[in-house]
Protein backbone atom coordinates (compact mmCIF):
# COMPACT_ATOMS: atom_id res chain seq x y z
CA UNK A 1 0.00 0.00 0.00
CA UNK A 2 2.66 2.02 1.01
CA UNK A 3 4.39 1.55 -2.80
CA UNK A 4 0.87 2.66 -4.22
CA UNK A 5 0.79 5.87 -2.21
CA UNK A 6 4.85 6.44 -3.18
CA UNK A 7 3.93 6.46 -7.01
CA UNK A 8 4.23 9.79 -8.56
CA UNK A 9 0.94 9.39 -10.50
CA UNK A 10 -0.99 8.15 -7.34
CA UNK A 11 -1.71 11.74 -5.84
CA UNK A 12 -2.94 13.47 -9.41
CA UNK A 13 -4.96 10.62 -10.25
CA UNK A 14 -6.98 11.02 -6.59
CA UNK A 15 -7.26 14.01 -7.26
CA UNK A 16 -9.06 14.28 -10.66
CA UNK A 17 -11.28 11.29 -8.90
CA UNK A 18 -12.43 13.81 -6.09
CA UNK A 19 -12.47 16.93 -8.27
CA UNK A 20 -15.35 14.64 -10.11
CA UNK A 21 -16.74 13.12 -7.04
CA UNK A 22 -17.19 16.78 -6.33
CA UNK A 23 -19.16 17.76 -9.33
CA UNK A 24 -21.41 14.59 -9.09
CA UNK A 25 -22.45 16.00 -5.58
CA UNK A 26 -23.54 19.17 -6.62
CA UNK A 27 -25.02 17.95 -9.99
CA UNK A 28 -26.28 14.54 -10.02
CA UNK A 29 -26.49 14.44 -13.69
CA UNK A 30 -22.92 15.02 -13.95
CA UNK A 31 -21.75 11.27 -14.66
CA UNK A 32 -24.86 10.77 -17.02
CA UNK A 33 -23.82 10.36 -20.87
CA UNK A 34 -27.01 10.76 -23.42
CA UNK A 35 -26.84 9.89 -27.29
CA UNK A 36 -28.83 12.23 -29.28
CA UNK A 37 -28.66 12.23 -33.21
CA UNK A 38 -25.94 9.45 -33.00
CA UNK A 39 -23.70 11.61 -30.74
CA UNK A 40 -22.48 10.82 -27.74
CA UNK A 41 -23.04 14.38 -24.94
CA UNK A 42 -22.39 15.15 -21.44
CA UNK A 43 -20.18 17.17 -18.71
CA UNK A 44 -17.30 14.37 -19.05
CA UNK A 45 -17.73 14.01 -22.86
CA UNK A 46 -17.58 18.01 -22.53
CA UNK A 47 -14.25 17.73 -20.40
CA UNK A 48 -12.73 16.06 -22.88
CA UNK A 49 -13.20 17.88 -26.16
CA UNK A 50 -12.80 21.32 -24.35
CA UNK A 51 -9.31 19.52 -22.83
CA UNK A 52 -7.72 18.44 -26.15
CA UNK A 53 -5.90 21.81 -26.70
CA UNK A 54 -4.71 21.81 -23.54
CA UNK A 55 -3.44 18.24 -23.89
CA UNK A 56 -2.27 18.15 -27.39
CA UNK A 57 0.02 21.33 -26.35
CA UNK A 58 0.63 19.55 -22.70
CA UNK A 59 2.09 16.64 -24.82
CA UNK A 60 4.62 18.26 -26.66
CA UNK A 61 5.66 20.43 -23.59
CA UNK A 62 5.84 17.41 -21.99
CA UNK A 63 9.08 16.36 -24.35
CA UNK A 64 10.61 19.57 -24.21
CA UNK A 65 10.77 19.80 -20.58
CA UNK A 66 11.97 16.48 -20.33
CA UNK A 67 15.05 17.94 -22.78
CA UNK A 68 15.53 20.43 -20.09
CA UNK A 69 14.01 23.26 -21.77
CA UNK A 70 10.67 25.28 -22.08
CA UNK A 71 8.28 26.21 -24.72
CA UNK A 72 6.45 29.60 -23.84
CA UNK A 73 5.79 30.86 -27.29
CA UNK A 74 2.90 27.57 -27.71
CA UNK A 75 -0.04 29.55 -27.67
CA UNK A 76 1.65 32.40 -30.02
CA UNK A 77 1.74 29.63 -32.05
CA UNK A 78 -1.77 28.42 -31.74
CA UNK A 79 -3.02 31.76 -32.66
CA UNK A 80 -0.52 32.14 -35.96
CA UNK A 81 -1.99 28.86 -37.31
CA UNK A 82 -5.60 29.56 -36.42
CA UNK A 83 -4.65 33.29 -38.21
CA UNK A 84 -3.08 32.06 -41.15
CA UNK A 85 -5.68 28.81 -41.71
CA UNK A 86 -9.15 31.33 -41.52
CA UNK A 87 -7.64 34.41 -43.45
CA UNK A 88 -6.76 31.57 -46.25
CA UNK A 89 -10.70 30.40 -46.08
CA UNK A 90 -11.69 33.60 -46.25
CA UNK A 91 -9.82 34.58 -49.06
CA UNK A 92 -10.41 32.08 -50.98
CA UNK A 93 -12.61 31.90 -54.50
CA UNK A 94 -14.35 28.96 -52.73
CA UNK A 95 -14.12 29.52 -49.39
CA UNK A 96 -16.98 26.45 -48.23
CA UNK A 97 -15.07 23.69 -50.10
CA UNK A 98 -13.36 20.49 -48.43
CA UNK A 99 -9.86 21.33 -50.61
CA UNK A 100 -9.91 24.90 -49.53
CA UNK A 101 -10.27 23.64 -45.51
CA UNK A 102 -7.28 20.94 -46.41
CA UNK A 103 -4.66 23.82 -48.33
CA UNK A 104 -5.21 25.80 -44.64
CA UNK A 105 -4.94 23.01 -42.74
CA UNK A 106 -1.83 21.65 -44.10
CA UNK A 107 -0.43 26.00 -44.21
CA UNK A 108 -1.37 26.07 -40.43
CA UNK A 109 0.77 22.68 -39.72
CA UNK A 110 3.57 24.09 -41.94
CA UNK A 111 3.62 27.53 -40.10
CA UNK A 112 3.85 25.63 -36.74
CA UNK A 113 6.44 23.39 -38.12
CA UNK A 114 8.68 26.63 -39.12
CA UNK A 115 8.10 28.30 -35.87
CA UNK A 116 9.07 25.00 -34.11
CA UNK A 117 12.05 24.60 -35.95
CA UNK A 118 12.69 29.01 -35.75
CA UNK A 119 12.83 27.36 -31.96
CA UNK A 120 15.17 24.60 -32.13
CA UNK A 121 17.74 26.40 -34.15
CA UNK A 122 17.69 29.42 -31.24
CA UNK A 123 17.86 26.77 -28.68
CA UNK A 124 20.24 24.06 -30.02
CA UNK A 125 21.92 26.09 -32.59
CA UNK A 126 22.42 30.01 -31.13
CA UNK A 127 22.97 28.28 -27.93
CA UNK A 128 19.92 30.90 -26.56
CA UNK A 129 18.25 30.23 -23.02
CA UNK A 130 14.86 28.06 -24.28
CA UNK A 131 13.10 30.23 -21.74
CA UNK A 132 14.41 33.74 -23.53
CA UNK A 133 14.22 32.03 -27.30
CA UNK A 134 11.03 31.34 -26.73
CA UNK A 135 9.61 34.13 -25.11
CA UNK A 136 10.53 36.26 -28.35
CA UNK A 137 8.22 34.39 -30.52
CA UNK A 138 5.63 34.16 -27.43
CA UNK A 139 5.43 38.39 -27.76
CA UNK A 140 6.05 38.53 -31.08
CA UNK A 141 4.28 35.75 -32.33
CA UNK A 142 0.84 37.36 -30.95
CA UNK A 143 1.92 40.48 -33.09
CA UNK A 144 2.64 38.27 -36.22
CA UNK A 145 -1.09 36.48 -35.96
CA UNK A 146 -2.83 40.46 -35.49
CA UNK A 147 -0.48 41.34 -38.89
CA UNK A 148 -2.20 38.79 -40.70
CA UNK A 149 -5.68 39.30 -39.60
CA UNK A 150 -5.05 42.60 -39.78
CA UNK A 151 -6.15 43.04 -36.25
CA UNK A 152 -9.83 41.98 -36.71
CA UNK A 153 -11.78 38.31 -35.71
CA UNK A 154 -12.02 36.69 -39.44
CA UNK A 155 -14.92 34.63 -39.44
CA UNK A 156 -15.41 31.42 -41.84
CA UNK A 157 -18.22 29.32 -43.11
CA UNK A 158 -16.43 26.11 -43.85
CA UNK A 159 -18.56 22.73 -42.73
CA UNK A 160 -14.98 20.82 -43.14
CA UNK A 161 -13.08 23.02 -40.98
CA UNK A 162 -15.44 23.62 -38.64
CA UNK A 163 -15.62 19.72 -38.10
CA UNK A 164 -11.83 19.62 -36.80
CA UNK A 165 -13.04 21.04 -33.44
CA UNK A 166 -17.02 20.77 -33.56
CA UNK A 167 -17.40 17.57 -35.24
CA UNK A 168 -18.12 13.88 -34.79
CA UNK A 169 -16.94 10.62 -35.57
CA UNK A 170 -18.19 7.25 -34.92
CA UNK A 171 -20.22 9.23 -31.80
CA UNK A 172 -17.25 11.04 -30.67
CA UNK A 173 -15.77 14.43 -31.00
CA UNK A 174 -13.05 14.59 -33.73
CA UNK A 175 -11.35 16.95 -31.25
CA UNK A 176 -11.11 14.20 -28.70
CA UNK A 177 -9.98 11.03 -31.43
CA UNK A 178 -7.46 13.97 -32.91
CA UNK A 179 -5.82 14.12 -29.33
CA UNK A 180 -6.22 10.47 -28.89
CA UNK A 181 -4.34 9.93 -31.76
CA UNK A 182 -1.23 12.36 -30.94
CA UNK A 183 -1.16 10.71 -27.16
CA UNK A 184 -0.56 7.19 -28.91
CA UNK A 185 1.80 8.26 -30.87
CA UNK A 186 3.92 10.35 -29.04
CA UNK A 187 3.69 7.09 -26.41
CA UNK A 188 4.77 4.97 -29.42
CA UNK A 189 8.10 7.17 -30.42
CA UNK A 190 9.41 7.07 -27.09
CA UNK A 191 8.54 4.39 -25.14
CA UNK A 192 8.51 1.86 -27.96
CA UNK A 193 11.62 3.55 -29.51
CA UNK A 194 15.06 4.66 -28.14
CA UNK A 195 13.77 8.36 -28.48
CA UNK A 196 12.48 8.23 -25.32
CA UNK A 197 15.52 7.55 -23.58
CA UNK A 198 17.35 9.62 -25.69
CA UNK A 199 15.28 12.86 -24.26
CA UNK A 200 15.84 11.80 -21.04
CA UNK A 201 19.38 11.35 -21.33
CA UNK A 202 19.83 14.88 -23.05
CA UNK A 203 17.37 16.22 -20.02
CA UNK A 204 19.33 14.44 -17.16
CA UNK A 205 23.22 15.72 -18.59
CA UNK A 206 23.65 17.46 -22.03
CA UNK A 207 27.55 17.40 -21.98
CA UNK A 208 27.28 13.58 -20.56
CA UNK A 209 24.95 13.04 -23.17
CA UNK A 210 26.84 14.24 -25.99
CA UNK A 211 30.55 12.72 -24.54
CA UNK A 212 28.39 9.70 -25.21
CA UNK A 213 27.67 9.82 -28.56
CA UNK A 214 23.68 11.00 -28.41
CA UNK A 215 23.33 13.77 -31.02
CA UNK A 216 21.67 16.16 -28.25
CA UNK A 217 21.55 19.11 -30.78
CA UNK A 218 18.99 16.72 -33.18
CA UNK A 219 17.06 15.78 -30.08
CA UNK A 220 16.33 19.54 -29.43
CA UNK A 221 15.07 19.85 -32.10
CA UNK A 222 13.04 17.19 -32.77
CA UNK A 223 11.02 17.86 -29.32
CA UNK A 224 10.69 21.82 -30.44
CA UNK A 225 9.59 21.31 -33.99
CA UNK A 226 6.44 18.50 -32.10
CA UNK A 227 5.94 21.06 -29.77
CA UNK A 228 5.45 23.61 -33.18
CA UNK A 229 3.44 20.56 -34.64
CA UNK A 230 0.95 20.38 -31.73
CA UNK A 231 0.60 23.92 -31.05
CA UNK A 232 -0.41 24.49 -34.60
CA UNK A 233 -3.46 21.75 -34.37
CA UNK A 234 -4.64 22.87 -30.88
CA UNK A 235 -5.08 26.43 -33.02
CA UNK A 236 -6.81 24.50 -35.35
CA UNK A 237 -9.29 23.31 -32.77
CA UNK A 238 -9.90 26.11 -30.82
CA UNK A 239 -10.31 28.36 -34.58
CA UNK A 240 -12.79 25.82 -35.99
CA UNK A 241 -14.31 25.21 -32.75
CA UNK A 242 -15.98 29.04 -32.89
CA UNK A 243 -15.04 29.15 -36.94
CA UNK A 244 -13.30 32.71 -36.33
CA UNK A 245 -9.58 33.50 -36.00
CA UNK A 246 -9.03 35.87 -32.60
CA UNK A 247 -5.02 36.92 -32.74
CA UNK A 248 -5.68 38.81 -29.62
CA UNK A 249 -7.54 35.95 -27.27
CA UNK A 250 -7.01 32.58 -29.28
CA UNK A 251 -4.80 30.21 -26.86
CA UNK A 252 -4.03 33.13 -24.33
CA UNK A 253 -2.12 31.89 -21.28
CA UNK A 254 -2.74 28.54 -22.65
CA UNK A 255 0.91 27.70 -22.35
CA UNK A 256 0.40 28.06 -18.37
CA UNK A 257 -2.01 25.30 -18.22
CA UNK A 258 0.02 23.06 -20.09
CA UNK A 259 2.56 23.86 -17.95
CA UNK A 260 0.76 23.23 -15.19
CA UNK A 261 -0.19 20.14 -16.67
CA UNK A 262 2.97 18.50 -16.87
CA UNK A 263 4.17 20.31 -13.08
CA UNK A 264 0.93 17.90 -11.57
CA UNK A 265 1.39 15.13 -13.79
CA UNK A 266 5.23 14.31 -12.05
CA UNK A 267 7.63 15.59 -15.02
CA UNK A 268 10.21 17.10 -13.20
CA UNK A 269 11.27 21.09 -14.53
CA UNK A 270 14.99 19.71 -14.16
CA UNK A 271 14.73 17.37 -17.21
CA UNK A 272 14.85 13.85 -17.51
CA UNK A 273 11.88 12.16 -15.93
CA UNK A 274 8.84 12.30 -17.67
CA UNK A 275 5.41 10.73 -17.90
CA UNK A 276 3.08 11.13 -20.88
CA UNK A 277 0.07 9.72 -18.78
CA UNK A 278 0.37 12.13 -15.71
CA UNK A 279 0.29 14.70 -18.59
CA UNK A 280 -2.81 13.38 -19.36
CA UNK A 281 -4.13 13.17 -16.00
CA UNK A 282 -2.93 17.13 -15.41
CA UNK A 283 -4.48 18.24 -18.02
CA UNK A 284 -7.65 16.56 -17.40
CA UNK A 285 -7.15 18.15 -14.10
CA UNK A 286 -7.03 21.28 -15.15
CA UNK A 287 -9.96 21.23 -17.33
CA UNK A 288 -12.35 19.79 -14.89
CA UNK A 289 -10.96 22.32 -12.60
CA UNK A 290 -12.98 24.81 -15.15
CA UNK A 291 -16.07 22.71 -14.99
CA UNK A 292 -15.48 22.66 -11.11
CA UNK A 293 -15.88 26.32 -10.58
CA UNK A 294 -18.92 26.59 -13.02
CA UNK A 295 -20.70 24.43 -11.03
CA UNK A 296 -19.84 24.98 -7.69
CA UNK A 297 -20.74 29.12 -8.73
CA UNK A 298 -17.88 30.53 -7.86
CA UNK A 299 -17.54 34.14 -8.75
CA UNK A 300 -14.78 34.67 -11.31
CA UNK A 301 -12.99 36.88 -9.78
CA UNK A 302 -11.80 34.20 -7.59
CA UNK A 303 -11.69 31.81 -10.36
CA UNK A 304 -8.02 31.75 -10.86
CA UNK A 305 -7.37 31.82 -6.80
CA UNK A 306 -9.48 28.68 -6.64
CA UNK A 307 -7.57 26.98 -9.65
CA UNK A 308 -4.10 28.03 -7.85
CA UNK A 309 -5.01 26.61 -4.62
CA UNK A 310 -5.85 22.76 -5.98
CA UNK A 311 -2.99 22.87 -8.11
CA UNK A 312 -0.81 23.88 -5.06
CA UNK A 313 -2.45 21.13 -2.73
CA UNK A 314 -1.85 18.68 -5.73
CA UNK A 315 1.73 19.68 -6.21
CA UNK A 316 2.42 19.21 -2.50
CA UNK A 317 1.08 16.06 -2.34
CA UNK A 318 2.98 14.70 -4.88
CA UNK A 319 6.25 16.26 -3.17
CA UNK A 320 7.88 13.60 -1.18
CA UNK A 321 10.00 16.17 0.77
CA UNK A 322 6.14 17.86 2.27
CA UNK A 323 4.63 14.57 2.97
CA UNK A 324 7.86 13.27 5.04
CA UNK A 325 7.98 16.81 7.07
CA UNK A 326 4.01 16.72 7.11
CA UNK A 327 4.59 12.89 8.78
CA UNK A 328 7.28 14.18 10.97
CA UNK A 329 4.83 16.88 12.51
CA UNK A 330 2.69 14.13 13.19
CA UNK A 331 4.69 11.47 15.24
CA UNK A 332 5.33 12.31 18.86
CA UNK A 333 8.83 13.10 19.43
CA UNK A 334 10.54 10.47 21.22
CA UNK A 335 13.34 11.02 24.22
CA UNK A 336 16.55 9.02 24.46
CA UNK A 337 16.87 6.79 27.91
CA UNK A 338 19.20 9.04 28.99
CA UNK A 339 17.07 12.35 28.71
CA UNK A 340 14.68 10.46 30.19
CA UNK A 341 16.55 10.17 33.39
CA UNK A 342 17.76 13.55 33.73
CA UNK A 343 13.81 14.71 33.39
CA UNK A 344 12.92 12.79 36.08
Amino acid sequence: MNAVFRHRLTWPALALILLLLLNQAFRSDFFSIRVQDGHLYGSLIDILRNGAPTLLIALGMTLVIASRGIDLSVGAVAAIAGAVSCTYIYNSPEPASLQTAAVAVAIAVAAGLALGLWNGFLVSVIGIQPIIATLVLMTAGRGMAQLVTGGQIISVSNEPYRAIGAGYFLALPISILIAAAAFAVAGLLTRRTALGTLIEAVGINPAASRLAGIRARSITWIVYIFSGFCAAVAGLMISSNVTAADANNAGLFIEMDAILAVVIGGTSLAGGRYSLVGTLIGALIIQTLTTTVYTLGIPPEVTLVFKALVVIIVCLLQSTKARTMLQRRKQPVLMAPSQTKAAL
